[in-house]
């Protein structure tokens, strides 16, 4: 492996490829500081203007993997080294790298891993015919003959293949379909996280790096969306080098490449990994230095800013009226002609797969809390709440679990943008959602915490049961507000993302060469913080702005998109709660005892039991105890085995005719894979084992598939108090109920069955008094707050809190819901 890359990537090469990535680093360098500049400039007004939209009402946390890891379990991977199939430990911490090693005893004496995967821009493919078509395309001129070998021969019929298109690619294969799609599950969230790597908490260099990328790439012609702008900083300025770098690279070494097909393709694929790691580490370096220049300059140009804010301001709202003459007569026109026949369908389209995952988010979300307020009935303790609540609490970062909630995204489905608007794909629309997805389902959990122990904390553990109803509906309106102020923002930045670049393109061959008269008009003094092209995107985001505005509202008063939940006003809003926040995750089990097995889950028991659990355990160790997973080990559907369990290395079908010498090389290394398994299984307790199933989410799969689609509209025709007061009721006992109802009721000692559960709560509530659309404000430019996009609105938090402060509309009366088939909850009085 190592001569391929040295033969094809000899000194001269080396040298090319060291000049290509200076040059686009030092054109990136010098848009990077011009956006510094501007991006300072805009942090510090909008820190002296304020502003923002709508106060959520959902409680966040600051830190929310703590002392948490996401997963880990075994499957096969093959080893390009010597072409063979072997045994796998893989472990997921809570920074979503991939460590693999060769067995899970090796992870326990905490040896170093051997080797670890940044998931950022990798897919996760499933079968072997997607990763054929796709590096089929990685050499120009060379296509695989229909019923040619691949290079690679999957030991199973379910493999697990990252695919990436400059790194070095993985191949896992599993023995089950159900282990597939969990592994298929957990495999996703590591690239949907590690694509989400720069912090929007960082004002300034996230935006000017964000500008900074989007300029270099429309210099070289390149518009919209941008499928690689994932990870962190130096991924995307390596990615941003290849995407130029590897056209010529192939140009030079292609030819020169010898061997069957499958050959050529395996070392193209090791040429290209090397590259982008000598790439990679020199984008690093010279991104670090830009940086720290930035930074040294930062607090004189933030003094410049604060002396001259008024004068700064006077001057840009003058080029902004000077370029609005000539650049929005032509805007408009392309507007009406190009631009709003198509914004309705466009939003709609993103509107349907949306919706439904941020419905089904909240319908996950409700049934956890159902199941914890059942047991709750039959052993209302608070040892039995913290049991749960241990569970809950990191709901949002369970891959399996929130499956069924990203799937529904994955459905959105872009047709004809990809030529009209110069739109990649759906993916980055798809994947924003996601994220956006679980950290409602995050704040919906946390919130859920803190309001239930500041309630058992008041209250104590008298009537468990109503205590939980009352939190649950309290999050569950919430929830709704939050969503559909999320969902707004998310519709608007995404049209934004669509239509921008398309009209920069059409206007920028008439516009740009006017622009640099323009500079003229800045002082010297204040031409670092106002940049005529800055200026002219933005009078193009404002021309098009007021009808992605009108469209949003318009869609939010149907019922099927739920979106005026954030006009209606919450009548338990309460602004003391956000002080809850600043408390630190709650440790249900430490605090209430009762569910210790929790601790020794992840595990680490064989170590804790080396170590000993007497008082005199160091930090270190106790550290590592209360590193407890998310998911505990990968099971298969059914079974009490893990996937550790997988046939043995004896019986995986090897290459090239090397069986007999990889028995005699590494005896010892499969003997250790086929005892693994026992060890492995051994080192989880036995109460672990018996709810890893509900861990793995095995039992909601099963619940959710049974769930006849009916019901649905069903669970619509209650409210959250109805919900409520149907488990008040049933702890009442059968004297509060009417003659009619107390048939068959259950008591609260009994458990109750799935047919008289409280249904979700409505995904729809007819509020008292909604919003109204009010006149969009015409005002100039407010400084923008910034996302990963580059596209943000200048106004657009002014303009939710314009949304939150309008006069209240009538909406048109809404049908009234179809009673439910009767059921005792139903019939049960409404208490005042």
């Amino acid at each position: 492996m190592g001569d391929v890359i040295s033969s094809h990537l000899d000194e001269a090469k080396r040298e090319m490829i060291t000049a290509r990535t200076g040059e686009v680093m030092g054109e990136f360098g010098r848009l990077y500081e011009q956006q510094y500049a501007v991006a300072l400039f805009n942090k510090v007004r909008f820190d002296i203007e304020g502003g923002g939209g709508p106060q959520p009402q959902l409680l966040h946390r600051k830190t929310p993997l703590e002392n948490k890891s996401i997963f880990s379990g075994s499957l096969f991977q093959y080893l390009e080294e010597n072409k063979k199939w072997r045994n796998r430990f893989l472990f997921v911490p809570d920074s979503y790298n991939i460590n693999y090693y060769d067995n899970k005893a090796s992870h326990d004496r905490r040896l170093n891993p051997k080797g670890t995967i940044n998931c950022a821009g990798y897919k996760v493919l499933t079968s072997m015919d997607q990763y054929l078509d796709l590096i089929s395309n990685s050499l120009p001129g060379v296509k695989a003959k229909v019923g040619s070998s691949p290079f690679l021969k999957c030991a199973t019929q379910f493999p697990l293949i990252l695919w990436h298109p400059y790194a070095r690619h993985y191949y896992f294969c599993v023995t089950a379909e159900k282990e597939q799609q969990k592994w298929h599950a957990v495999l996703q969230d590591c690239v949907r996280h590690s694509n989400d790597g720069l912090s929007e908490d960082n004002k300034v260099q996230t935006p000017a790096f964000t500008d900074a990328v989007r300029f270099y790439r429309q210099a070289q012609g390149h518009y919209g969306t941008w499928e690689m702008m994932c990870g962190v900083n130096s991924q995307i300025l390596s990615n941003l080098v290849m995407e130029r770098l590897l056209t010529e690279l192939r140009e030079l070494i292609s030819p020169r490449l010898k061997g069957k097909l499958h050959e050529r393709q395996r070392n193209w694929m090791l040429i290209s990994d090397a590259v982008y790691s000598l790439v990679q580490t020199q984008c690093q370096a010279q991104y670090e230095a830009v940086l720290q220049k930035c930074e040294a300059a930062r607090s004189s140009l933030e003094a410049s800013i604060r002396t001259d804010m008024d004068q700064i301001i006077t001057s840009k709202e003058h080029v902004t009226n000077k370029i609005k003459g000539v650049v929005l007569p032509k805007a408009e026109k392309l507007l009406k002609v190009s631009i709003q026949p198509y914004i309705s369908s466009i939003l709609d389209a993103l509107m349907e797969p949306t919706s439904r995952g941020f419905s089904e988010v909240r319908d996950v979300f409700f049934r956890e809390l159902v199941d914890m307020s059942k047991n709750t009935l039959n052993q209302g303790t608070k040892e039995t709440v913290a049991q749960h609540m241990e569970k809950i609490s990191m709901l949002a970062f369970h891959p399996v679990k929130m499956q069924s909630c990203y799937e529904k995204v994955e459905s959105l489905s872009l047709e004809g943008l990809q030529q009209r608007f110069d739109v990649s794909s759906p993916s980055v629309f798809v994947q924003r959602a996601q994220i956006l997805m679980r950290e409602q389902m995050d704040d919906a959990v946390y919130t859920f915490e803190q309001i239930l122990h500041q309630s058992l904390e008041s209250q104590g553990s008298d009537e468990l049961c109503k205590t939980i109803q009352r939190c649950q509906d309290r999050v569950i309106k919430k929830f709704d507000y939050d969503s559909s102020t999320v969902r707004k923002r998310f519709f608007r930045e995404a049209l934004l993302q669509i239509f921008i670049p398309y009209m920069l393109k059409q206007l920028s061959p008439t516009c740009s060469p006017e622009l640099p008269r323009f500079q003229e008009l800045i002082f010297e003094d204040f031409s670092r913080f106002i940049l005529v092209e800055n200026i002219f995107e933005e009078v193009v985001l404002h021309s098009v702005m007021k009808d992605i505005m009108m469209a949003v509202k318009e869609a939010a008063v149907q019922r099927r998109h739920n979106l005026y939940r954030d006009s209606i006003v919450l009548s338990n809003s309460d602004p003391s709660l956000h002080l809850l926040g600043e408390n630190p995750s709650i440790d249900w089990t430490g605090e209430y005892g009762g569910a210790q097995e929790e601790l020794d889950g992840a595990g680490e028991e064989s170590q804790g039991d080396a170590e000993g659990e007497g008082e005199g355990e160091c930090g270190a160790s106790q550290k590592r105890r209360r590193m407890k997973q998310v998911v505990s080990m990968i099971q298969v559907e059914g079974s009490g085995e893990s996937c550790v369990e997988v046939p043995g290395v004896d019986d995986i079908p090897e290459e090239d005719g090397e069986e007999e010498e990889e028995k005699d090389g590494d005896g010892e290394e499969e003997s250790s894979d086929g005892k693994a398994s026992p060890e492995q299984n051994g080192s989880e307790s036995p109460k672990v084992s018996e709810k890893s199933t509900e861990l793995s989410n095995g039992a909601e799969l099963k619940e959710e598939k049974a769930e006849p689609e009916g019901e649905e509209v069903k669970q619509e025709a209650e409210t959250p108090t109805e919900s409520v007061l149907a488990t008040e009721e049933k702890c009442k006992g059968a004297d509060s109920q009417p003659a009619a109802v107390v048939e068959e009721q259950p008591s609260c000692n009994q458990k109750v069955s799935e047919e008289v559960l409280p249904p979700p709560p409505p995904s729809e509530e007819t509020p008292s008094g909604a919003a109204e659309p009010a006149p969009e404000a015409t005002s100039d430019f407010p400084p923008p707050p910034h996302d990963d996009s580059g596209f943000q609105s200048p106004c657009s938090e002014g303009a939710e809190a314009e949304e939150q402060e309008e006069p209240a509309e009538k909406h048109p009366e809404e049908p009234a819901a179809p009673e439910p088939e009767s059921k005792p909850s139903d019939s049960a009085p409404t208490e005042q």
